[in-house]
């Protein structure tokens, strides 16, 4: 018997590349194109060093207070994570535990498998229609759970809150997660629900509209018995899941709301107007309410154009997976970035011709 039988297989999530290279664009991976907020610099240049010596607040007191003050909910009603995806993996462990199959699209978050077979939780895709939205109908069979993104990824198609909400009250009987990764750049979040629903859970990022994805920092909010209930195995897994500099660089983040909706503005403002430049191009794509476009051309093949752009040092994303091979995932960055995309496929698609 070898020591490798009592391993725990896992096929492993893939993440966008993180290329290093002077001059390189790096449209890949959704991260924010502007700095965190001045509040956040501020704070990290006046951090006692010396404090780092201790443990940090397994509760996390300075930024869930932040953030309930924010959103308007208890303290009790928040649960922070070393990023989105480790609130999300944390809930597929709590919540996702009756044997009956979870339900999530076909086309979304490619983590979602893989939280799934790890925990050993079954589950069921539900195809998007030919337009790449939910049917809501799909969701109405028996299940252990329903996870999904609004706006989803990689489309960027955000589902109305009626939707969302018909999702949530036909499964009553279920732990809902609505995955709001992307909902600050241009959706409406579903996070009021969470009063009227108590089991709803809605999950954010500092990733995206708050630029801190080096940090890793994610939030959920719910009722006070569902987030009873992810602290309790928060606790059994690892009492100290945040670090201090996170807990306090964090907070600030919350508290400067100008400047993330000036980010936030900033971003749309750009993805609308490349929209415009790309579909000149021959550019087709669903209407991404997120920061980045999901982007098919009407005779290039999609891993065509990824690696001429790779060539070039600009990086985006393309899976060659089934109804999604012929897109690729335009992170939104600077207008300068985009300039010099727009300015390359332009050439490119021009010499093809």
């Amino acid at each position: 018997m070898s020591w490798e039988e009592n391993v725990r297989k896992a096929v492993p999530y893939v993440a966008g590349e993180q290329p290093n290279k002077p001059g390189m664009i790096k449209l890949n991976t959704n991260e924010c194109p502007y700095p965190p907020a001045p509040g956040v610099q501020r704070a990290l240049a006046q951090m006692d060093y010396e404090a780092l010596r201790l443990y940090p607040d397994p509760d996390t007191g300075v930024l869930t207070d932040a953030l309930a003050e924010y959103y308007h909910v208890s303290p009790k009603q928040v649960f922070v994570g070393v990023g989105s995806d480790d609130v999300l993996s944390m809930a597929f462990m709590t919540f996702f535990n009756g044997g009956k199959p979870i339900l999530f699209p076909d086309v979304t978050y490619s983590f979602y498998d893989v939280w799934a077979n790890l925990h050993g939780i079954p589950y069921r895709t539900c195809a998007l229609d030919e337009d790449w939205h939910i049917r809501p109908e799909d969701y109405r069979q028996p299940n252990g759970g329903v996870i999904f993104p609004n706006p989803n990824a990689p489309t960027g198609l955000l589902e109305s809150l009626e939707t969302v909400e018909e999702i949530i009250g036909a499964n009553r009987d279920s732990v809902v997660i609505v995955d709001e990764a992307y909902i600050d750049f241009g959706g409406i979040s579903a996070l009021p629900l969470t009063e009227k629903y108590d089991n709803l859970l809605v999950v954010q990022t500092f990733s995206k509209s708050r630029a801190m994805a080096g940090l890793r920092i994610g939030l959920c909010v719910g009722s006070e018995k569902l987030i009873g209930y992810l602290n309790d195995v928060k606790f059994s897994f690892n009492s100290y899941t945040m670090n201090l500099p996170s807990q306090i660089l964090g907070a600030e983040a919350v508290r400067d709301d100008a400047y993330f909706r000036a980010v936030t503005g900033k971003i749309i403002a750009t993805r609308e107007r490349v929209k415009g430049e790309l579909k000149e191009l021959g550019f087709t794509f669903p209407d991404s309410k997120a920061n980045f476009i999901f982007a098919s051309h009407e005779t290039i093949p999609a891993g065509e154009i990824f690696r001429a752009l790779r060539e070039a040092d600009i990086y985006v994303r393309y899976w060659n997976k089934p109804r999604i091979s012929d897109f690729l995932r335009i992170t939104v960055g600077t207008d300068r970035e985009m300039d010099r995309l727009v300015a390359f496929l332009r050439d490119y698609t021009a010499a093809r011709g």
